[in-house]
């Protein structure tokens, strides 16, 4: 596995309509691969005033014509070995984490017998009992006060980018929440696919990547 980071120039037009839509990052980092697509995990993160992409994936990604076109050419892009953060993952371990999810819930329809409707959680308090109902099978766990959501947004776009969007089935809208803090780690091997494979839903649009970083 890799976890590449690539900075954004934000003062390029190309890059600002870039960011304003999940669908076109998606296709973006989706053709810095070849073969077909398989979704790999990415996010935006901004880091000391600089707004940088994040991309996890099983090989290399090829980002040189990204680069000249929305990122800092001087800058480039840079790819490290994600393996060597998973060997050093044990049972018990500390790690500052910090995850970008699409925190949902289903609502019953048991009247009608339907399946529930997936909604967005909206409120913290929702967003922070959606993540720690989700820790134990993912091999982790979160205490009351280990962790808090630092962000929260919307985001609405479209699968397929159109000048008439009249098919509303293309349209898309997801809840974005930020988390950051501290976790323990109960299950390597539960924890290792999460960071490979991400949590909850939205994934190819910039949700579900969570990093980690040593706590001493």
């Amino acid at each position: 596995m890799y976890l590449t980071r690539m900075e954004l120039d934000t003062e390029k037009r190309a890059t600002r309509k870039l960011i304003c839509s999940r669908s076109k990052i998606h296709g973006m980092v989706e053709s810095a691969f070849s073969g077909g697509r398989d979704r790999r995990l990415w996010r935006l993160d901004t880091l000391r005033g600089g707004l940088y992409l994040l991309i996890l994936s099983e090989e290399k990604p090829q980002l040189a014509s990204a680069v000249l076109t929305y990122g800092v050419p001087e800058a480039g892009f840079v790819t490290k070995s994600y393996d060597t953060l998973l060997e050093r993952i044990t049972a018990q371990s500390r790690w500052h984490f910090r995850l970008v999810a699409n925190p949902t819930l289903s609502k019953s329809r048991a009247s009608t017998g339907k399946r529930g409707q997936v909604c967005g959680c909206v409120g913290v308090g929702q967003q922070e009992d959606w993540l720690r109902k989700r820790a134990e099978a993912h091999g982790f766990q979160v205490g009351e006060e280990d962790f808090r959501v630092v962000g929260n947004d919307w985001h609405t776009f479209y699968k397929q980018e159109t000048r008439e969007r009249k098919k509303a089935e293309k349209r898309v809208l997801l809840r974005e929440a930020t988390y950051e803090g501290v976790l323990t780690v109960t299950d390597v091997d539960k924890f290792k696919e999460l960071l490979c494979n991400g949590l909850g839903r939205g994934k190819a649009y910039g949700m579900g990547l969570l990093t980690v970083m040593h706590l001493a």
